[in-house]
């Protein structure tokens, strides 16, 4: 069995059991589900939900929706689950362990929202910890596979939103091409003057409005704060902006 340590975010509103040695959600997540925003009913999908922080910080935030998620890992399924129910969210999240490159569901989602792994190349990185290398490695799914697999999932004029790395940008836009327009891009930085490390980028299904890129992020200012007034804020609930 494996063993896992319990945590909280958002202000202890949002409990999630995790490994203690494999893959552990941090601000990305957090800032993930602060970018999303959605009218009453609609229904968002999470491609690769882990143990569930995105997932149930969103839900969380959004409480007028609901929302399916998609695992490959069945240990991760079965945490993100055990999650969800003991987060009282049972009634309007599920949690399906499924290949999300090998989906049949079309046009069954209003957005789409996902971190993926950040890296094709095992030769790109030392190797993690066993435990960690299917949330670091794409394996047989690098990124326009999840990217095509949002873009069948989605209706019409739905929205896919993306947390990855700033340098991966360029491939984010080329794989988004084909399906996907009206680009915002949110680049987050750890502290002013430095390069973005992350970036957010929200693209709608059929959009045809000019890319925007927004001000960036910083999460860390230069005093005694762990994060920037506008971090701390994200992580204990606010919205992370993303219109123009």
């Amino acid at each position: 069995m494996t063993e896992t340590s319990l945590n909280t975010l958002l202000d202890g509103r949002v409990k999630i059991h995790q490994p203690v040695t494999g893959y552990r959600a941090g601000m990305d997540a957090v800032m993930l589900a602060a970018s999303l925003a959605a009218r009453p009913g609609e229904h968002l999908v999470e491609f690769g939900c882990g143990s569930g922080a995105a997932l149930l910080c969103a839900a969380r935030r959004l409480n007028d929706v609901s929302f399916s998620a998609f695992e490959i890992d069945p240990v991760a399924a079965d945490l993100a689950r055990r999650n969800v129910v003991e987060n009282a969210l049972d009634g309007r999240v599920e949690v399906i362990e499924a290949d999300i490159a090998a989906l049949i569901q079309e046009r069954v989602a209003d957005q789409v929202f996902f971190n993926p792994p950040f890296f094709d190349d095992p030769a790109a990185l030392r190797l993690p910890k066993v435990e960690k290398q299917r949330a670091w490695l794409s394996g047989h799914a690098p990124l326009p596979v999840w990217i095509k697999s949002a873009a069948r999932a989605l209706r019409s004029k739905g929205y896919l939103t993306v947390i990855h790395r700033a340098d991966a940008l360029p491939a984010i836009l080329a794989a988004l091409d084909r399906e996907f327009g009206s680009f915002v891009i949110k680049p987050i930085q750890a502290k002013a003057g430095q390069p973005a490390k992350r970036v957010i980028v929200k693209a709608r299904k059929g959009g045809r409005a000019p890319a925007v890129l927004l001000e960036s992020l910083i999460l860390h200012d230069d005093g005694k704060r762990v994060y920037s007034p506008a971090a701390d804020a994200i992580m204990h609930g606010s919205a992370l902006v993303l219109d123009a």
